[in-house]
């Protein structure tokens, strides 16, 4: 289950925040390690591994093909 958040603003695009508890299960499917949430990024982060896992729609895509390596630069919000 996902929450719907907005900071406020007129117009402002619902975004779905992981349930925490689901955040407290899942680990690193590649090291077995603890993951950290970037909540701005919206993604879990192994440091571990060297790995973000991207959070789309309220749900963690947590397979290596949808990571991106910590050495990449995040993924632009598009927005300013």
């Amino acid at each position: 289950m996902t929450q719907a958040k907005t900071d406020g603003t007129p117009g402002d695009a619902v975004t779905e925040e992981p349930d925490p508890r689901l955040l407290e299960l899942l680990v690193c499917p590649v090291t077995k390690g603890p993951l950290t949430y970037d909540r701005v990024a919206r993604e879990l982060i192994s440091v571990k591994a060297s790995l973000a896992f991207p959070i789309r729609n309220g749900v963690p895509l947590m397979t290596v093909e949808a990571a991106r390596s910590l050495d990449e630069p995040p993924p632009s919000s598009g927005t300013r």
